[in-house]
């Protein structure tokens, strides 16, 4: 077998074959129900939001009432497609931490569904980055409330699932809460995952979904990671005075929900694309958590096995993982510089530290949603030299862990991964190459 010229735009190839699979226009047509009697209006919030309305307009029949409103993130609604009409409004507004912008969004979607009938549908349409997207905040706190604790829960190391369950019981449209607005009418919620598991009721903090997490969770998350909230607040907490529709809720019953597309069918479309060119492909999880420094030396030891070849898997191949890490964000002396950087930055920065500069060992760690983190990178490469290049610039990884500054480290030896928004959000993708 020839062997890849170019590692690193295979490992872009790969990345842009798993991006590509979760796309809205690609999945959505299966999933559509037909035109209700009454009206069809359109909510959603998320990442992909701009895309999937996009979709739900090009699909739905010409001659069938349409409107709406979906909220997405800051420049990421894409270009619209000569000739397809506007049906469904989209806005945008601030992502990972909430703004006014967001809160005005959600309250006119949840006004839009007041006063529907049993013949009317509601198409939500929901993907990663909706939580911050559709702010509500509960009664007793304000906007600036819910940013502090959302910023604090971001540094905490809070995994996604905890960060959710604390985001439902401090919203008035989070948790089901939506859905059980739109009664009478029929809800089908066509999502895109971001979570380990596929959670739906997790996903973006699952606003048609009923939640099984209560009060009494959401206080001990708040209590293990030290985030205060205003006394009124907890004192409703401790009553479950700001409990979620429940599973069996009479007010969400019949609705629909569909997985449009997931990790691991990103995953599996990568690991295609990767056997088309003659590579063995081996997926490990779509599920995999951890701090992303810990799993970027898990798997360097995996591949450094490879490619000693002390392993079951043979190189040349790719190893190929998916999931949601975590960046626990650690003080920071006065005066020392800001780090920069996100979930696959710092992944990289464990790996390449782990594999102290092993041959035939390349990387790319990237989020599909084209951000990591804040930044305006979709995550970064690490090569066999990628330690030796930073060295003779004067930057030691070390000095770069030890102030969450991935961005600065990689954008010095310019290993940077950039993308711009893809429209989708499908979670982190790490692709490992041993030639």
């Amino acid at each position: 077998m020839r062997l890849p010229d170019d590692p690193r735009a295979l490992l872009r190839h790969l990345y842009d074959a798993a991006v590509r699979r979760a796309l809205p226009l690609h999945n959505t047509a299966a999933f559509l129900p037909p035109p209700p009697k009454g009206r069809t209006v359109v909510i959603g919030a998320g990442k992909a939001g701009g895309a999937m309305a996009q979709a739900v307009e090009a699909l739905w029949p010409a001659d069938a009432p349409l409107s709406g409103l979906v909220v997405t993130r800051y420049h990421h609604i894409p270009p619209r497609p000569a000739g397809l009409p506007e049906r469904i409004e989209v806005v945008e507004a601030s992502h990972p931490v909430p703004d006014a912008a967001g809160l005005a969004a959600a309250q006119r979607i949840l006004k839009l569904v007041q006063g529907l009938t049993a013949d009317d549908l509601v198409l939500c349409l929901i993907s990663g980055g909706g939580s911050a997207l559709l702010t509500l905040p509960a009664d007793g706190l304000t906007l600036d409330d819910k940013q502090r604790i959302n910023r604090e829960l971001l540094l905490s190391g809070a995994h996604i699932g905890e960060m959710n369950t604390v985001r439902k019981h401090l919203s008035r449209i989070k948790g089901g809460r939506l859905a059980a607005a739109c009664a009478p009418a029929q809800v089908v919620t066509l999502t895109i995952s971001d979570v380990p598991g596929d959670d739906v009721s997790v996903i973006a903090s699952g606003p048609t979904v009923a939640d099984a997490s209560t009060c009494a969770d959401a206080l001990a998350i708040l209590d293990r990671y030290r985030i205060a909230v205003p006394a009124p607040v907890r004192a409703a907490l401790e009553r479950g005075g700001l409990e979620t529709p429940k599973p069996g809720d009479a007010r969400l019953a019949g609705h629909q929900t569909h997985l449009i597309a997931t990790p691991q069918q990103s995953l599996e479309a990568a690991a295609e694309a990767a056997r088309a060119l003659g590579l063995q492909a081996h997926i490990l999880s779509d599920e995999i958590e951890g701090e992303s420094r810990e799993v970027g030396k898990v798997h360097a030891a995996l591949a450094r096995s490879v490619a000693l070849g002390r392993s079951s898997f043979e190189a040349p191949c790719v190893i190929l993982s998916g999931g949601e890490t975590t960046v626990t964000v650690k003080p920071r002396p006065d005066g020392a510089p800001k780090g920069r950087g996100g979930r696959a930055g710092e992944f990289c920065l464990g790996l390449a530290q782990a594999l102290g500069g092993q041959e035939r060992v390349w990387a790319l760690a990237a989020d599909t949603d084209g951000i990591d983190g804040v930044e305006d990178n979709a995550g970064a490469l690490v090569t066999p030299d990628t330690l030796a290049r930073a060295a003779a610039l004067g930057h030691k990884v070390s000095d770069h862990l030890e102030r969450n500054d991935a961005y600065g480290y990689f954008a010095a030896i310019g290993d940077l991964v950039v993308t711009g928004p893809t429209h989708t959000n499908v979670n982190d993708f790490r692709a490992l190459l041993i030639l």
